[in-house]
């Protein structure tokens, strides 16, 4: 097994032509016909997941968001990205990253969610003109009846394992039609608007986004980033080591919400 073959196994499921034009993704830094044994799979490479890699000889790792996420002219020890990019390359560890590319996924994140919450026939909010298949970026579709503001939270709370959840809405209002975007997707919502929808689920979104959602009658649902991806990334370890069942492939360990409540 070569790094290559895994980098193909996943642009093959999240074609990387369906990235943001401002994203960086695909196989970051590493030699694509390294042998790779061991996977690991996290959302973000932060000293932790670094840590975690090195120290279970993962000879790849698949994060979801992209080191580094903006170029950088010099590979030191004096900031944090390129730190820990020298790290990995001098421990032997390639980094791939799918990032907006597996959101917009025909099985991505963004129609995972969908799926989820029930919103039926999920259509791209911004699909891409040239895509035969009709994909792109976003999703939304129509829940199988109204139902109130309240309620749907719950089903918010129940399958991503929330006991609380942030919203601007109106309590006594009713959820039609859902837009997801995943992540920091709050600049999705006047495409949200655009296509009808009353209400719209995301990672996070601006105080200045909270207030148009407000204004325009739009119930704005807040999971966090952190669980509106983690769950996806959990399941890609599982996707990977189906595809290639000798490898030993697993979601970090170390990995965690940096926001908590005091």
């Amino acid at each position: 097994m070569i790094i290559q073959h895994v980098c193909q196994f996943l642009e093959s499921f999240a074609p990387l032509r369906l990235a943001e034009q401002w994203d960086n993704v695909g196989l970051i830094a590493g030699n694509r016909q390294g042998d790779v044994k061991n996977v690991m799979t996290c959302l973000t490479i932060t000293a932790e997941t670094a840590d975690e890699a090195i120290a279970k000889a993962a000879d790849l790792i698949v994060s979801h968001h992209p080191l580094p996420f903006v170029p950088i002219k010099k590979l030191t020890t004096d900031n944090v990205p390129s730190e820990l990019l020298w790290k990995l390359a001098n421990a032997g560890v390639s980094v791939y990253s799918p990032h907006t590319a597996f959101d917009s996924a025909a099985t991505g994140i963004n129609q995972t969610i969908a799926d989820m919450i029930g919103a039926n026939g999920p259509k791209p909010l911004a699909a891409l003109i040239d895509d035969a298949a009709g994909l792109g970026a976003g999703r939304y579709g129509k829940l199988s009846s109204p139902m109130s503001v309240l309620d749907f939270a719950e089903v918010l709370k129940k399958e991503f394992g929330l006991s609380a959840l942030r919203c601007v809405a109106n309590a006594s209002g009713q959820v039609s039609k859902v837009a997801v975007a995943c992540g920091s997707g709050g600049s999705f919502l006047d495409k949200a608007v655009r296509v009808g929808c009353d209400a719209m689920v995301t990672g996070e979104a601006t105080f200045h986004t909270c207030l148009d959602a407000k204004a325009k009658g739009v119930a704005l649902f807040l999971l966090g980033h952190y669980t509106s991806e983690r769950f996806a990334i959990e399941k890609l370890a599982d996707e990977i080591k189906k595809e290639f069942p000798r490898l030993n492939v697993w979601a970090s360990a170390d990995e965690s919400d940096p926001i908590s409540t005091c």
